[in-house]
């Protein structure tokens, strides 16, 4: 069954009072890095999955994409996507990510922030997306890091006190479903080996441009108290492809 904890009113009250809801990207910690692994938009046919509020998608056309087309799974992002967007280039539709069918070689571009792991299988949303990309066109997207989601337990080891001794990874080898928490709620993750993630690409017929971990930018680290201990492991994984373009 695919997971939509968004539309749980409970749960979407908790994740719109979260920083990245409310400042949008300049508010999202590893947006910094993304942002670089992110082409030319220029006129370039774009499709965000797992959009969420559609930040991606106003940023896209802020950089002259030609259309962006957004894809959820909850109800209440598309509606938010929808009431914070006044661009009839940006589309936007409710639709689990595992189910999309769109034509071959329809979109330059192909973004995602935050989604994947809450899929079961990686390598058939990367046989998808080859197939809509254009020749040529590029994948770029971020997770959940693998050593952030190996555990159930997706915390810190704490000393008596209180203070933060090591981020613990075990079980990292066992891929599949991790049931933790988010926003005090039950959720069900899928943990996958860094190599999973860039094997199903590369069998997929992707060509790997770059591998980029999280670590936060010299601002979060001046103006944000504990943001330091985000250096000492990765929280985020973010990569960009490409189909090869024959």
């Amino acid at each position: 069954m695919k997971q939509n904890k968004y539309d749980d009113p409970t749960f979407f009250s908790a994740y719109e009072q979260m920083t990245r809801s409310v400042k949008g990207l300049e508010g999202a910690g590893e947006w910094h890095i993304l942002k670089e692994l992110i082409p030319d938009l220029k006129d370039k046919k774009v499709l965000d999955l797992g959009c969420g509020f559609g930040w991606h998608c106003r940023y896209a056309r802020e950089q002259q994409a030609s259309s962006v087309i957004g894809i959820d799974i909850s109800n209440k992002m598309i509606q938010r996507a929808r009431e914070m967007t006044n661009d009839p280039l940006i589309s936007y539709k409710q639709e689990p990510i595992e189910d999309i069918d769109f034509s071959n070689s329809q979109f330059n571009v192909v973004i995602s922030s935050l989604a994947f792991h809450y899929i079961k299988s990686f390598k058939t949303i990367c046989e998808k997306v080859y197939d809509c990309l254009m020749p040529g066109g590029s994948f770029i997207f971020s997770v959940e890091h693998p050593i952030f989601t190996s555990r159930n337990e997706q915390d810190w080891y704490y000393d008596d006190q209180g203070n933060r001794l090591h981020w613990p990874v075990d079980n990292y080898q066992t891929e599949g479903v991790r049931e933790t928490t988010f926003l005090n709620e039950n959720v069900t993750k899928y943990h996958r080996t860094i190599s999973t993630y860039l094997n199903d690409l590369i069998y997929t017929g992707f060509i790997i441009r770059a591998v980029k971990e999280s670590v936060p930018s010299d601002e979060m680290l001046k103006s944000i108290p504990g943001m330091k201990d985000e250096t000492r492991r990765p929280m985020f994984l973010m990569i960009s492809a490409e189909k090869e373009n024959s």
